[in-house]
């Protein structure tokens, strides 16, 4: 499950058909939407992929708010976590690093003064989950859409496109289309 699917109980993901050519490779024609493309269409489907976290970091890094994004993968990563010491470690890290008035990379959430390190005693997974979609919130109507405008996201769309209209490219989908068109 994915973060986003996890928000609505009892709503199943979508089905998604895909067409291969002879090789095994999606078809051009019914290929699923990849990179900056698939970026563009929301923060869930950029947050979901290795690539575009990346790039998102990059930019929010000259923004001077890498922490949210940061904090948000650390939210994501402590609801994957098993056994209570290892929850009660996890947590006080996160606590640590993005909520302490000490912390190193304290995000900007409402409620923060409210937590204390008595529930880092009795972690669980959700735990942090209104903080976690605050800095979501924060970063889809903030810093995601001054991203998809970005020298950082141009710059990598546009080297995609110069990949995907290459010779190579064009070669496979050239095959591709005489195997349906036969």
């Amino acid at each position: 499950l994915s973060w986003s699917e996890a928000l609505v109980p009892g709503v199943f993901p979508p089905i998604r058909l895909q067409i291969n050519d002879s090789e095994g490779h999606p078809s051009s024609s019914h290929q699923a939407l990849k990179g900056t493309s698939k970026w563009a269409t929301s923060l869930e489907n950029l947050l979901e992929d290795p690539e575009g976290v990346k790039r998102f970091r990059e930019f929010l890094k000259k923004e001077f708010s890498e922490e949210n994004v940061l904090f948000w993968l650390a939210c994501e990563e402590f609801k994957k976590t098993q056994g209570k010491k290892q929850m009660q470690e996890k947590a006080k890290e996160i606590y640590m690093t993005f909520l302490s008035s000490k912390a190193s990379s304290q995000v900007n959430v409402e409620g923060q003064s409210r937590l204390s390190e008595t529930i880092l005693e009795t972690p669980h997974p959700l735990m942090f989950q209104k903080l976690q979609d605050q800095i979501f919130n924060l970063m889809k109507y903030d810093s995601y859409s001054r991203f998809l405008k970005s020298d950082i996201f141009l710059n990598h769309k546009k080297s995609e496109e110069q990949e995907e209209n290459s010779p190579e490219a064009q070669t496979a989908a050239k095959r591709a289309s005489r195997i349906y068109n036969t």
